[in-house]
């Protein structure tokens, strides 16, 4: 009978849970669409490079859509068995919440290693490669698309404006081109029309120009008399370079050190590196100052042998000549000018190094806390269902979304909190699990006694009793009055 019950469970959350892994994983991923449509849009981009651009930019989102479908699934799963009695006659048997939840920790258990796998091996390849690629395409100018009207500028050196556009695409009318060839003036050509086409490896721009004018001037920059030159032409061809307008490709290598890229091992090694660098720079400092300020490496026995500065003392310092005041004043301020520097040139490198730890334990933590949310969500979402006792996609899912609102909010503050020095990485990237775990484990003592944590009647009755004990003391402060 255990091993029926098991199987009910599992097979009952197993449903809802692909539902609503592959909805939220679409959400997301339309969401991730939105926020890069400007840079996608009207770049002429063929859909092999969209599709991978989206396949890598999805990758990256499991770890964000697998608690929010473990905790969908699982308020949805636990509240049909609730709405269905399932869950009551199950209990009256005398199998008890957590056995009957057993099967399902497992499974939480094994998306947790799962989503830590993928968090460890797969998104850090898939960002790298996802970062490659916008970084080719945000680059990439628009496509060339000569409008009438407008002038065309994404061509280097060159600004082009038509008057009319055939319908074929190739014949044009009323040309415009300005060409900025020297640091006089624009250079320009004007025909009454034309035509365009591409070269066979789309690296070239040709314009056959009919019935128009060039116009140049010649000369040099630091001389005043030039030559102006007006060429008519029946004929004339232009070409233009516009491999600019090319999206490069860019090497993996430029963007494998950025520490989202890298996996724990990596992390650990880059970690270790950092600190030892760190280390070393303090040193280097230590040593510095101590040099500049080498009255600071003398021994104590001297020092207590120097006498102390009295008003006679003071008053014979006073005496000296200014030449040797001003000597001894360009020596401190020599002094105090090289400590400036070297606090300045050392400080900033020790605090890049001290950023760069940071951003490794950010990274470091966000692969073991995103993963052990999968468990911490489940363990709020399953006593949820078995208390409000309602399936569907109605009160499930506004809890849910509450819920991970709550998880996704306390992980942003987290790691800002971490960014801005507030608090350490361990407690930052932490945060949630920290404050989530004890509403997890609050929930289930309430589901394990059949608690009437949501239910209106119960809070109605408790109101009511209230109201009824504390009468006798209201009437009582009445006749007082």
């Amino acid at each position: 009978m255990i091993k029926k019950l098991d199987k009910l469970i599992i097979r009952s959350f197993l449903g809802p849970f692909i539902v609503t892994f592959f909805i939220t994983f679409f959400v997301l991923m339309m969401q991730n669409l939105w926020k890069y449509i400007d840079d996608l849009v009207g770049k002429d981009l063929d859909l092999f490079t969209i599709g991978k651009f989206l396949w890598y930019a999805s990758a990256t989102l499991l770890t964000l859509s697998m608690p929010i479908a473990i905790l969908i699934s699982s308020i949805m799963t636990f509240g049909n068995l609730g709405e269905s009695f399932e869950l009551v006659a199950i209990k009256s048997s005398g199998i008890s919440l957590l056995r009957f939840m057993r099967p399902l920790i497992w499974v939480a258990l094994l998306l947790c290693g799962i989503t830590f796998l993928f968090a460890n091996y797969v998104i850090p390849y898939a960002t790298l490669k996802f970062k490659t690629i916008y970084y080719d395409i945000a680059f990439k100018k628009p496509a060339l698309d000569l409008k009438p009207g407008t002038f065309y500028k994404h061509i280097p050196g060159y600004a082009i404006k038509i008057s009319k556009k055939d319908a074929d695409g190739k014949t044009i009318h009323d040309v415009v081109i300005y060409e900025q060839q020297s640091q006089l003036q624009d250079n320009s050509i004007v025909a009454e029309r034309g035509t365009m086409k591409l070269s066979a490896d789309k690296k070239y721009l040709e314009f056959v120009l009919q019935n128009g004018h060039r116009y140049q001037e010649r000369g040099n920059s630091v001389d005043t008399s030039t030559e102006f030159i007006r060429m008519g032409f029946k004929e004339y061809k232009k070409l233009f370079d516009i491999s600019s307008l090319q999206m490069m490709n860019t090497p993996d290598s430029v963007f494998k050190n950025d520490f989202k890229m890298m996996s724990i091992r990596l992390l650990d090694k880059s970690i270790d590196s950092t600190q030892k660098q760190r280390d070393s720079l303090r040193k280097k400092l230590t040593v510095d100052i101590g040099t500049q300020m080498h009255y600071l490496n003398l021994p104590d026995s001297i020092w207590n042998k120097t006498p102390a500065v009295t008003s006679d003392t003071a008053a014979a310092l006073a005496k000296l000549p200014d030449s040797v005041k001003i000597k001894v004043y360009d020596g401190a301020l020599a002094i105090a000018y090289a400590l400036k520097n070297t606090y300045q040139l050392s400080g900033t490198e020790i605090d890049t190094k001290r950023n760069g730890i940071k951003m490794g334990l950010i990274e470091w933590h966000r692969k073991f806390s995103l993963s052990l949310a999968c468990l911490v969500l489940f363990f709020i979402g399953a006593p949820l269902g078995s208390i409000i006792r309602k399936g569907g996609l109605g009160m499930p899912l506004v809890m849910a979304i509450l819920f991970f609102l709550i998880f996704h909010l306390l992980n942003m503050f987290g790691e800002k909190f971490v960014k801005e020095n507030m608090t350490t990485p361990l407690i930052g990237m932490w945060l949630a699990i920290l404050v989530l775990t004890p509403i997890g484990i609050f929930l289930t003592y309430k589901a394990m006694h059949d608690s009437a944590l949501f239910n209106k009647e119960f809070y109605y009755r408790v109101f009511k009793d209230l109201r009824q004990s504390a009468g006798p003391l209201v009437n009582k402060l009445k006749r007082k009055q």
